[in-house]
This record gives structure tokens, sequence and C-alpha cells, in this order.
């Protein structure tokens, strides 16, 4: 097997996670560890496009409440609403009630149940209040708020597949990259956006720095929670799962960027 180059992560990250033109070269379990440390990169890129258009709009003389919904929309779009779609489909899951391999067979099915349904609108509407209410205090803490909570909903699918993390199926993205990193370099990724997030709060001063890296804290132990969740109901983690670990983990760093 050819060594794994870091351009080898990248493609895999941007490729799996997004919408990008990017082609994935290699899908075996070296490219998916990349690729999954990489991921917070990803995020990176899908929170800068959707706060350049929050603040295009807000230049032009838009409030702060559209610009908040057309930056909860860019991710969806940039992504295809997989992780959306992921989100309900746990919901769904989890909220059937049923035993591990009916829950599997419910998430896998082409509709959305009323659990997916209400799931996604509070989900979404949480999203855009906390936006909204970010702009509002200023574009620059608008714009941070989107660049924070896509990097930690990616970041959190970088711990999600981390060392004894087991797969709920033999197939799909779950089983791809379920227990590809190392829990080291996983929590070094989270170290690294923490310190990022408190260098970038910290143009509000002590208190924004402390908003910021509890944002990241806060967005992860909702994602933790969920995960130990899902691995007990479902015997393991799925490309669903993934999906409702990125929308959880970005929805609570939103809520936290927002109060005060």
């Amino acid at each position: 097997m050819p060594s794994t180059s870091p351009l080898d992560g990248l493609r895999f990250a941007f490729g799996t996670l997004t919408v990008f033109p990017v082609r994935v070269t290699r899908w075996d379990r070296e490219a998916a560890r990349g690729g999954m440390l990489c991921a917070p990169l990803a995020g990176l890129a899908v929170g800068a496009a959707a706060a350049c258009l929050g603040l295009v709009l807000l230049a032009l003389g838009a409030g702060a409440p559209l610009a908040a919904v057309a930056t909860v929309a860019v991710p969806a779009a940039l992504t295809r609403g997989l992780h959306l779609d992921g989100l309900a489909d746990t919901a769904d899951g989890l909220g059937s009630g049923k035993p591990a391999e009916d829950a599997l067979r419910i998430m896998k099915q082409s509709d959305i149940g009323p659990f997916g349904v209400i799931t996604l609108v509070l989900v979404l509407l949480a999203q855009a209040a906390a936006l909204a209410q970010a702009y509002d205090a200023s574009w620059a803490r608008g714009a941070c708020a989107a660049l924070l909570s896509a990097t930690v909903a990616r970041l959190a699918l970088t711990l999600a597949a981390r060392t004894g993390v087991p797969a709920a199926r033999p197939e799909g993205l779950g089983a791809a990259v379920a227990g590809v990193v190392p829990v080291r370099p996983a929590a070094a990724a989270a170290l690294l956006v923490a310190l990022a997030a408190a260098a970038a709060g910290g143009a509000w001063g002590p208190y924004g720095a402390v908003r910021a890296v509890l944002a990241v804290v806060l967005a992860l132990a909702a994602a933790e929670a969920l995960l130990r969740h899902c691995t007990r109901r479902f015997g393991g983690i799925t490309g669903d799962v993934f999906g409702g670990l990125a929308e959880t983990s970005a929805t609570a760093a939103l809520v936290v960027v927002s109060l005060g």
C-alpha cells in the first residue's frame, strides 16, 4: 500500500464532508485517518463560506435575522443536507424505541418520520436564532460564530472516529471511519481548535475568550453524550449518527456564543 500523504487526508475530508470539487483518490483506513483528522479544516472552509454570505447580506442592508438564515443555509447546501438528513434519521431511530436492528432499519429508510421532522425544525430554528443574536451584537461576532460552529461540528466527527468507538454496520461511512483516529491525535485536534477559538474570542476581551472555549467544550460534551447514547442503542456509529453529532455540536456552540 502506498504511503499516505497529507493531501490524501485533505482530499478525503473535503471529498466526503463537503460538495467542493475534490476527488477522493484513496478510500482505505490510512486515508480515512488523515481525513478525519482534517475534518475541522473542512468545517472551517464551510464556516468561512457561510460567514461571507451573512456579511454580504448585512453589507447590502439586510437585517440580522435574514443574514442568520442565509448563514444556516450555506452549510446545508455545502453538504447536500447530509448532516441534517443524518440528524433526522438518528432522531427517528432513537425515538422509535425499537431494538437496535429495527432502529437501524428505520434510519436507512428514505422517508423522515415525526421525530426527525420535529428535531430538524427545532435545531434549525435554534441555529438561526442564535446567529441572529450574534449578528445583532456585531457583524464580527456573527461571522466568528459561523466559523466556530462549523469547525466544531467537524471536530466532533474527528472525536467520534477515535479508537474504541465501533461501527453499527459493516458498510457505509460509519464503518469506513470508525476507530481510525488514535485518541492522542484526536485530543490534540480538539486542543488546537480550542486554542484557536480562545484566540478569536480574545478580540472581545477575556470573557470573549472564555466564552469561545466554553462553546467548544460544551459543544463537544453534547456530541459526546449523543455519541455514547447512540453507541448503546445501536451498537456503534453510522453515517447518520455522524450527521447528528455534527448538527448537535454546531447548535450547542452557536447557543453558547450567542449568550452574554
